[in-house]
């Protein structure tokens, strides 16, 4: 059997049920927008074959064969661009092999390279190389932060306390959702979705269909979380849920349940403790008995990391969420660079694709465009005329942070 005939049969059952929500669609359009409304405010509510459909097709790892044409077809093809550096994008569910072909169809003409994941919270590899970025709280700021951790997967075999501190990690993120859903549907939490819903002027009809859909997911998962693959877990499932049956509400009764749930997520990522996650410290020591490498990604989000001190390689100074001080961060390492002992190892410049595989997936009409458009290894302040006036300063560049980083690694 094809790949193409073996994947549309993994699918042909989740197509059926969508093609009975379109039919669904046509009966209720029909009624008015506020009879439709009315008809899905019940709560508790009750399940319907249409909910289970769009449980399982937002929470399934399948892919179409036009799924795969759109991971393996790049946005752009950069055949002048011979080095390509990329350490921090997550691949999420997409495989490897089709990842791979992305990047060759991309830099057809590369000549050097270096190219390592960095899934959150998640170990993956890719080549001789190992990444993940990891959740942490440095205890001097109080704050949550995340580090880009890289290796050489030769140098893992021995990685069992490591691995096992990404997995308590990824179990403690992943709990933000179920604390989410408990804050929409929780009597308790009356309180917080009051503010949230006069800080977005949303009404009760929003506020209620929004507990509806938070309480349908939520028995979804007690009934299912078993079957499905863990990193489906996130705080997007929400959104995804509701996306997945736009069609069968007013599409300003979707637009602006999402609104007032986008400001609950806030209200929860605000209340969720950041010192059940590993010290910044203790992550940093670990990587470095494994030979690993160390970058601080975007680190305007959190600027006390700048003055830290802490055992690194060097900062992300660019992508696509932290363009704004770019220059600035460059000239902070050429000064660190300039005060540091002659026998300490420079800091080097990084930059970051950020890049979520997962958005290739989607009609560009219905993806995060900001993420949409970003790339693995696609950069392009490397090339900005203001920015690599700072650079030439400080002797960095593509070239140069490849070879000395990868050397740092295989060393």
């Amino acid at each position: 059997m094809s790949q193409e005939i073996r994947l549309t049969a993994q699918v042909k059952d989740r197509e059926d049920l969508m093609l009975a929500a379109k039919s669904r669609k046509m009966e209720i359009v029909k009624r008015s927008d506020a009879n439709m409304t009315m008809n899905h405010l019940a709560y508790p509510p009750r399940l319907t074959e249409m909910d289970l459909a769009c449980f399982q097709t937002i929470t399934s790892q399948e892919l179409t064969p036009e799924q795969v044409a759109r991971i393996v077809t790049p946005l752009e093809v950069l055949p002048r661009q011979d080095e390509v550096l990329a350490l921090h994008w997550h691949p999420e569910y997409i495989p490897m092999d089709l990842i791979r072909q992305r990047i060759q169809a991309t830099y057809p003409c590369k000549t050097c390279e270096l190219i390592i994941p960095t899934q959150h919270n998640v170990l993956m590899e890719y080549g001789d190389y190992s990444g993940v970025e990891v959740d942490c709280y440095s205890h001097g700021f109080e704050r949550k932060v995340q580090l880009l951790l890289h290796f050489r997967t030769s140098k893992l075999a021995s990685a069992d306390v490591f691995k096992s501190m990404l997995d308590h990690t990824f179990r403690y993120r992943s709990s933000q959702l179920y604390a989410f859903l408990d804050m929409v549907t929780n009597i308790r939490f009356e309180d917080y979705l009051q503010l949230a819903a006069e800080e977005t002027g949303v009404d009760e009809d929003v506020v209620r269909f929004s507990r509806v859909q938070a309480k349908k997911l939520q028995i979804l998962l007690e009934e299912h979380e078993r079957r499905i693959p863990r990193d489906m877990i996130k705080n997007k499932l929400i959104r995804e849920f509701i996306a997945a049956q736009a069609e069968l509400f007013p599409e300003s009764l979707v637009h602006r349940a999402l609104v007032f749930l986008k400001t609950v997520k806030r209200m929860v990522k605000e209340n969720f403790s950041p010192t059940y996650f590993y010290r910044t410290s203790e992550f940093i020591e670990e990587a470095r008995s494994l030979g690993g490498g160390v970058v601080i990604p975007h680190p305007e989000q959190f600027w006390p990391i700048l003055l830290a001190d802490y055992d690194i390689d060097g900062y992300e100074v660019w992508n696509p969420q932290s363009q704004e001080y770019t220059e600035f961060l460059v000239n902070v390492i050429n000064r660190q660079n300039k005060s540091r002992r002659v026998d300490d190892r420079p800091l080097l410049v990084f930059m970051g694709d950020d890049t979520h595989m997962s958005e290739k997936l989607k009609n560009p009409d219905e993806a995060d465009a900001g993420k949409y458009y970003r790339d693995i290894g696609l950069q392009p302040a490397w090339d900005d005329l203001a920015i690599r006036k700072s650079l030439i300063v400080g002797n960095a560049s593509r070239a140069r942070t490849i070879e000395e980083y990868r050397a740092r690694l295989d060393g």
